[in-house]
């Protein structure tokens, strides 16, 4: 070979090395930013998007909701897996409760927004600080693969030091799956008796690339092989072949599936898909209106009505 041409295979060689360590560069950077937490200010139990109106609100009335209700509020901890967390729980004397699970980047005092509910429906409210998130310990999210466990301790403070002898979950997006694989463990107790999932993903891959398209990115495929990658590498759970999608035929506890039409992360069809997969006792709530997790916001009576309605038929 010419000394041209070896110059020119070392030139092309060490271009398309540079190409691909960009990659991987560019996937940890994004993994760092949606799933580790690096500070204690990132996901706080402050409003996460104060640029934006309709969170503001929700922000704002869930306040409003806990400061009707502010003397009967306990401030409650667990530790799981060796991880200190916190919530706040609202004993109205009732013999049930629910465990609100907030989706990625929102401490414990969003989740009061969806609260009403299920004090019209006689239910205890739990909201908590995931791991990682508000005053909760952690710094890697695992997207409910881990944090399941967590749901199960808190669930067992429900039960045992509060007396409620049946205990809903509510999920938001991340928070809906989590409940799911909760509700599937084979250590799920039998207090846990349905959940209601508002904006459930296929998996988080799929949500993840929605995102990526809104946003018109590029090169969409390869960084979502390594943001599996460093997923995988990092929590040893696999985001695609672990999520609800996975499991939700397992499910055999009754559950209602909130979607709006507008969702473009959890899309229609694939709440469908979910909802078609599901073989438990189950209700499809279809809403016209609301971004992702924007659902209550945008149709607040037919959102508390339907979930009243559904505690009412099918949670016993």
């Amino acid at each position: 070979m010419d000394a041209w041409q070896i110059v020119l295979v070392a030139f092309l060689g060490s271009g398309i090395l540079f190409w691909i360590s960009s990659f991987f560069i560019i996937a940890a950077v994004v993994y760092r930013i949606i799933l580790v937490r690096t500070a204690p200010s990132k996901w706080s139990r402050e409003c996460s998007m104060e640029e934006e109106e309709e969170q503001k609100q929700m922000y704002a009335e869930g306040n409003a909701w806990y400061d009707t209700y502010r003397d009967k509020v306990v401030e409650v901890s667990i530790t799981s897996d060796g991880l200190a967390l916190f919530g706040e729980y609202v004993d109205f004397g009732f013999d049930k409760a629910v465990i609100i699970i907030s989706g990625r980047t929102e401490g414990c005092k969003y989740s009061y927004y969806f609260a009403e509910p299920y004090r019209v429906a006689g239910y205890n409210v739990l909201v908590i600080d995931n791991r990682c998130h508000g005053w909760s310990q952690g710094k890697y999210v695992s997207l409910g693969l881990k944090e399941y466990r967590d749901i199960l301790g808190w669930g067992e403070l429900l039960h045992s030091r509060f007396g409620n002898q049946r205990i809903v979950l509510h999920g938001i997006c991340i928070g809906s799956a989590t409940a799911l694989y909760a509700l599937t463990s084979s250590e799920c107790p039998s207090y846990f008796s349905g959940m209601v999932a508002d904006g459930m993903y296929v998996d988080f891959r799929e949500s993840i690339k929605n995102h990526m398209i809104e946003q018109k990115r590029k090169n969409i495929t390869v960084c979502l092989a390594l943001l599996t990658f460093y997923f995988k590498l990092i929590t040893g759970k696999n985001m695609v072949k672990q999520g609800p999608i996975r499991c939700i035929g397992r499910l055999d506890k009754p559950i209602l599936f909130i979607y709006s039409k507008q969702d473009l992360y959890s899309v229609p069809e694939k709440g469908q898909l979910l909802y078609d997969t599901c073989r438990s006792k189950k209700e499809l709530a279809w809403f016209d209106y609301g971004a992702h997790s924007k659902v209550r916001i945008n149709n607040t009576e037919k959102y508390d009505s339907t979930v009243i309605r559904f505690l009412n038929q099918n949670i016993e």
